[in-house]
């Protein structure tokens, strides 16, 4: 998308749907039941993009609902990676189920190495943290 999305640009899909792209390049407007029906659209099309999250953190920040920005801004780091990476580190997260601090300074910094996900790495350092004070680790 060109420009710094804002408020004025929310819902992108009615202000901007001829400048959000699914992963594929195919403009949010060119979904249509024709293109399904013709077999043109896939399952790939449909999937968001990190642009697209990184717009809606935009709107959000502009907005003043900065947590939101940076929820979205944390999403758009996670769409390349692997759902089942996704899954164990949700249930790392979970109360009781750290394993100890380390095992979370592990994760942020594969996350940070493998893809480049420095919001989520900083969420899991920062966790993990929380987790040491509060006596929620199992070691």
């Amino acid at each position: 998308m060109a420009g710094r999305p804002g408020v004025r640009d929310f819902p992108l899909a009615e202000t901007a749907s001829d400048r959000v792209r699914g992963p594929r390049g195919r403009k949010l407007d060119e979904l249509t039941p024709d293109a399904v029906a013709e077999g043109a659209v896939t399952i790939q099309d449909l999937r968001i993009t990190p642009e697209a999250l990184r717009a809606q953190a935009s709107i959000a920040r502009d907005a003043g609902r900065g947590s939101l920005a940076e929820n979205f801004e944390r999403a758009a780091e996670l769409v390349g990676v692997p759902q089942d990476l996704i899954m164990a580190t949700y249930d790392m997260l979970r109360p009781g189920r750290a394993r100890s601090f380390q095992a979370l300074a592990d994760q942020a910094a594969m996350f940070r190495r493998v893809y480049g996900a420095d919001r989520i790495a900083a969420f899991l350092e920062s966790a993990a943290e929380h987790y040491r004070r509060r006596g929620l680790l199992k070691d």
